[in-house]
């Protein structure tokens, strides 16, 4: 039999039991206000973290809401235009979303992404990255849960990942590699110097070559893939057929000589290589997969669906290897996970040491999450970075190992970060690279 609680209190008064009962009463009330629920935080401040540990300008935004002890971060590093993020988020996002809910994570990503009219610029994804993936964060801590529960939990127990292994002479990469194996990882990106030039991934102080015409940097496409291709001939020689062997291609020979790397390094049975065209060359994926069996990854510098929808839907490339915070955040990453998913393409997400803790751990959080992973780049926090970000996701044998507190589980120690503040004109250029040239002193693509 059930009885409100107006009958109730006439029933106590009644029966001369008031006394007793009171007690019960603020117990009642209680329950009454969590069925009812808390009413959803509003964003009562945003605030941008800037701090250069160990020569690495990374940017975090702080999302505070109207709860006492609830707020949020998110990574929105851009490192080579690193001054015009702060003052997106202050000037534009930080109005636009003040006092909004922050239980809205889609609908707040949507109307920011229209609110600058142009759409897809690497300066507005990345601040719109650190206020989605803060907003996550902050999801995850009222919760009580890491950030992989809220999508549907763990797929897989660790993070396989791959190490950078280089040098200026094959040898010095194979015993680079070999340090590498010992500690665990079964997969090695392996990159060699082009003597006298300015090779990808590594450098080389030998004589140049070739006489240019310039004074700058010099690169040319034919000393590189015969190098290259050297390279990984004796790298699965030397390493064994076990090992899963990388490439970074970076995007830097022309369409045809990219179509005939890939066709030539089919025989090394690599795990894949990386980034063989540029953007604007997309529409020669199809010649490479019309021409070898070479698994490709692509992707590191894209910023809109225009870009990799394609590629994906077209089953073009085999790893798509999105920088999130490039492309939005977590929540534009997590579709695009679950698209490639349906194309039977899997993730590589771009994870090079200009990402801060707080991008690593979204990366690894959708690596645990997503059916479709398949391998993590790996950068390791030097000492610096861990002073100023407490609970950077964790390496053992080759394994990264999510974080399991709520959110991203990331601290930040804000007083240790302004130690550590931007250092204006980094490398001469603000951060920005500079110009490589062939010997007539034609720019390159890099």
């Amino acid at each position: 039999m059930s009885i409100d609680r107006r009958h109730l209190l006439k029933y106590i008064a009644g029966a001369g039991l008031f006394s007793l009962t009171a007690p019960l009463l603020p117990a009642e009330e209680q329950v009454a206000r969590a069925t009812r629920g808390m009413p959803a935080p509003r964003i009562q401040d945003i605030s941008v973290i800037e701090t250069e540990p160990a020569g690495v300008r990374l940017t975090v935004v702080k999302i505070t809401a109207d709860q006492d002890g609830l707020y949020g971060y998110g990574c929105a590093t851009f490192t080579q235009r690193a001054d015009l993020v702060k003052p997106a988020v202050e000037k534009y996002l930080k109005p636009f979303l003040l006092n909004k809910a922050t239980d809205r994570i889609e609908d707040i990503w949507q109307s920011c992404y229209d609110s600058s009219y142009w759409k897809n610029g690497p300066v507005l994804n990345n601040a719109l990255s650190g206020i989605d993936q803060a907003l996550w964060d902050i999801k995850g801590r009222q919760a009580g849960m890491p950030v992989y529960q809220l999508v549907g939990g763990k797929c897989r127990e660790a993070v396989d990942t791959y190490a950078h292994a280089s040098g200026n002479e094959f040898q010095e990469v194979v015993e680079n590699a070999k340090q590498y194996m010992a500690q665990g990882f079964r997969n090695v990106r392996v990159q060699v110097g082009i003597p006298g030039m300015a090779g990808y991934g590594s450098s080389h102080s030998g004589a140049v070559p070739l006489k240019a015409l310039h004074d700058k940097p010099l690169f040319e496409p034919a000393y590189d893939m015969r190098r290259s291709l050297k390279l990984l001939e004796i790298s699965r020689k030397e390493l064994g057929e076990e090992v899963g062997l990388l490439h970074d291609m970076h995007e830097r020979l022309t369409p045809n000589e990219a179509v005939l790397f890939c066709k030539e390094a089919e025989q090394y049975k690599m795990f894949f290589l990386e980034d063989p065209l540029s953007p604007e060359d997309l529409g020669y994926f199809q010649q490479i997969r019309q021409n070898c069996a070479t698994p490709i990854a692509m992707g590191e510098l894209f910023n809109s669906p225009h870009e990799w929808q394609p590629l994906i839907e077209g089953r073009l490339i085999d790893y798509i290897r999105v920088h999130v915070s490039q492309a939005g955040g977590f929540s534009p990453a997590r579709k695009i996970a679950i698209l490639a998913e349906q194309y039977g393409v899997k993730t590589a997400w771009h994870g090079p040491g200009d990402v801060s803790p707080v991008g690593h751990m979204a990366n690894v959080t959708l690596d645990i999450a997503c059916y479709n992973f398949g391998i993590q780049e790996y950068s390791p926090f030097n000492e610096r970075t861990q002073a100023i970000f407490h609970g950077c996701p964790e390496m053992k044998d080759g394994y990264l190992w999510v974080n399991e507190k709520p959110g991203w589980g990331i601290e930040i120690d804000e007083k240790e970060a302004a130690k550590s503040p931007f250092t204006p004109g980094q490398n001469n250029l603000n951060g920005g690279w500079g110009e490589i040239r062939l010997r007539d002193g034609t720019v390159i693509k890099q």
